[in-house]
């Protein structure tokens, strides 16, 4: 998941130069929600497994 959260983001910034801002803030954003999405579940799963 925190592969292709770099992904959008490299993807993003390419956008953004190449003068594509819509598809830049599109990618940007999936990216946010990816990010978001990876870091609930490394906490889910760091705190699993510090209870083990």
């Amino acid at each position: 998941m925190l592969h292709y959260t770099v992904v959008f983001i490299i993807l993003a910034i390419i956008a953004g130069v190449l003068g594509f801002g819509g598809i830049a803030a599109g990618a940007a954003t999936i990216a946010k929600f990816l990010f978001v999405g990876f870091l609930v579940v490394a906490i889910i799963t760091g705190i699993k497994h510090m209870s083990r």
